[in-house]
């Protein structure tokens, strides 16, 4: 099965030295491909380039990280398709873009895999002159020979679909093809497809995502479509989207559709012949498979008139719920501890199995059904590491695991979650000497009081001196979880030369749960920034680094973090790495996606949101004459996710009040700032070449 992770202030305060969000001088960055906008990007390009690409460390970072990007000992990241084969993504230095291939379980297990490949995006660019970025494929269950491929035109979240038969090796003539679109979709039959797309021009929300659902039949032009539901113009989040449930032989059981209405809430409509109808779930709850002929059901709310709290996993009665989609009679599953979240669920051909993590260390439980509730047992795995699910076997009950940590290479494992002791298939060299290296946990108190986990990974006669050079990363949003996970470029490019790194689980994660992240929304934001200086506080306090050798790291939500840092609290940073970042939160909600993260920052519209972004929006709180440290600014022209207005704009200001920092617009590589294995080996080797002058000359 697949597996779903998913004090008002007044804004005049802020606006010293900062020109007013409706009198913005550098709006026509905001132009993703414009003419200037491009330009000018090149020209900061040619001028900050050489400042690292010429220091004499550059190339070596450089080789280190394209032979670690380019690995072939790598493991391969596969997942089951259909019964007893194998499938995975490849890349490597032959293969820069990829090879979608296949293999036997059997000959996997044995360590000799027999690959086949299935698509090769290299040659397929070559042939068609485009640079064609991997988004996956959505396979027709049980045999998953017909695949829904989904290719980017650089590494945008746009894609085109084209079927694919992975019996022949080749794309199907006439088969299902999509033109380029940020669409949502998936298989009702062979022949039928139920497609969320932008039908005609203007059919998406004001995030730029669509919201009428139709069926699609083979053969037919996408104008013949039959419409099925909709949601409307101003809903939130990403778009409407469907959610198929099949028993395990690939018969589908019922299908829900899912309408976001912000970020986080969302209404699910359970389709019947007749129409559809809203079920009877909290709007922050989310559909996370189906087995045993239960729904299940994860809620990141309290459901007070049922029973259940936040975090809680929750089962129904599919066949109940189709009888009575309105008045839903759910049974606990699970109920997480105050220091626990569940992090992953999935499902096996008879089980449900869920990832769960207990103060950011994980473990893996598998759940039978039997007498009318559930019984479980935890699966033997390695302790205090960071546990995935990589896959689930609808065939059977195994499982692909991943398990790994900071300092000890990542290991791959089969396991069956029915019974016997897990399997373990491949374990990645080791990519760097961590012989005399150590990670401890600390805990930072917060503004609140709120006690704050964090990693630290040294090396074992570490000096609490001050003097440490030290890289700190956090993201602190959408529910997403910091785990540890091992260190291979970190470990290479920085902890080899004496680094320190520094993993902060901060609130608006996931590490604790729904109400970790729960704690940091909107009118609460702050909550997040403060424990991120909490932990920077802390790690001086102890010696562990100064704010001379203090670096900080972030992309995307978490650039905005780094943006915060730098306006509020730069007396605590030398170094600023600000990954595609948002950076305008008063404009944020009409450039790119911005409008669908309304739920998670609030809304600049709403006078009391608004008073609350400007307070913090790094955008307009950068004022002149202040010690900023010289920030690297990192971005995209292909990111139609976040937008490249965002740091196009911070350098420009930057720039208006005279301060010297560095920025790199990768012209390619949509959100991730790399579209292939060459590009984000030069990111990478440019982000610790400027950690390097910062942080250790």
């Amino acid at each position: 099965m697949k597996l779903r992770l998913l004090a008002t202030l007044f804004a005049g305060v802020f606006l010293m030295g900062a020109a007013p969000a409706d009198n913005d001088p550098y709006v026509w960055m905001e132009e993703i491909e414009g003419a200037r906008a491009l330009e000018w990007a090149k020209a900061e390009n040619a001028r900050s380039l050489p400042q690292l690409q010429n220091d004499p460390r550059y190339a070596g970072l450089y080789a280190d990280a394209l032979k670690i990007a380019t690995a072939k000992d790598r493991i391969p990241n596969v997942y089951f398709a259909g019964e007893g084969a194998l499938r995975d993504y490849w890349q490597d230095a032959e293969h820069v873009r990829g090879i979608w291939r296949t293999t036997s379980v059997e000959s996997y297990r044995a360590g000799k895999p027999e690959w086949r490949t299935l698509l090769d995006l290299d040659a397929l660019s070559e042939a068609e002159n485009a640079n064609w970025v991997w988004k996956g494929a959505d396979c027709l269950p049980p045999d998953d020979r017909y695949c829904l491929v989904s290719l980017s035109n650089g590494g945008k979240d746009a894609v085109e679909v084209r079927e694919f038969d992975t019996q022949t090796g080749k794309f199907v003539d006439g088969g299902f093809r999509l033109p380029e679109g940020k669409h949502r979709f998936d298989w009702l039959d062979k022949d039928t497809l139920i497609v969320v797309a932008e039908w005609q021009k203007g059919d998406v929300t004001t995030s730029g995502y669509p919201f009428i659902a139709k069926t699609l039949k083979r053969g037919q032009p996408m104008s013949a479509a039959q419409e099925i539901f909709r949601g409307t113009k101003q809903d939130g989040g990403y778009g409407v989207s469907p959610i198929v449930l099949r028993d395990s032989d690939g018969k589908v059981q019922a299908v829900v559709m899912y309408r976001p209405l912000d970020t986080f809430n969302a209404e699910h409509h359970l389709v019947t012949a007749t129409g559809t109808t809203k079920l009877d779930l909290p709007t922050k709850a989310t559909v996370q498979g189906y087995v045993d002929g239960r729904l299940l059901v994860s809620l990141e709310q309290d459901w007070a008139a049922k029973g259940f709290k936040e975090g809680d996993l929750v089962d129904f009665d599919l066949t109940a719920v189709k009888a009575s989609p309105a008045d839903l009679k759910g049974a606990l599953v699970l109920r997480p501890t105050q220091s626990q979240s569940i992090e992953q669920v999935a499902t096996t051909r008879n089980r449900l199995v869920v990832a769960l993590y207990d103060n950011v260390k994980g473990q893996v439980i598998s759940f039978r059904r039997a007498g009318g509730g559930w019984t479980q047992s935890r699966l033997d795995l390695p302790k205090d590491s960071t546990i995935g699910i990589s896959s689930a076997s609808d065939a059977d009950d195994r499982l692909i695991l991943n398990v790994t940590s900071f300092l000890t290479p990542s290991s791959q494992w089969l396991a069956d979650a029915s019974a016997g002791a897990p399997e373990r298939l491949r374990t990645m060299p080791a990519r760097f000497d961590a012989a005399n290296m150590k990670v401890e946990q600390f805990w930072a108190t917060s503004k609140d009081g709120t006690k704050v986990p964090y990693f630290v990974v040294s090396k074992k006669d570490l000096k609490l001196d001050g003097s440490n050079p030290t890289l700190l990363y956090a993201y602190g949003g959408f529910l997403v979880s910091q785990t540890p996970a091992y260190a291979s470029t970190v470990g290479k490019l920085w902890l080899e030369k004496g680094g320190v790194y520094v993993v902060a689980n901060i609130r608006g994660g996931g590490e604790f749960g729904p109400r970790w992240h729960n704690a940091g929304l909107k009118l609460n934001r702050m909550r997040v920034y403060d424990d991120f200086f909490a932990v920077s506080e802390d790690l001086i306090a102890r010696k562990i680094t100064s704010p001379r050798r203090l670096g900080i790291m972030g992309g995307s939500n978490g650039g905005l973090l780094m943006g915060v840092a730098l306006t509020k609290r730069p007396e605590l940073y030398n170094a600023v790495v600000i990954q595609v970042p948002l950076f305008d939160m008063i404009g944020y909600t009409h450039i790119g996606a911005g409008a669908s993260w309304v739920g998670e920052y609030g809304d600049p519209a709403v006078p009391e949101e608004r008073a609350m972004l400007m307070s913090y929006s790094p955008y307009q709180n950068l004022k002149p004459g202040q010690k900023y440290p010289k920030v690297f600014l990192e971005t995209s022209t292909k990111d139609d996710r976040v937008h490249p207005a965002h740091a196009r704009k911070a350098a420009a200001r930057l720039k208006e009040y005279g301060y010297d920092y560095l920025y790199y617009e990768n012209i390619d590589g949509g959100h991730a700032a790399a579209a292939n294995l060459n590009e984000r080996a030069m990111r990478q080797a440019l982000e610790y070449t400027y950690l390097m002058q910062r942080l250790m000359d």
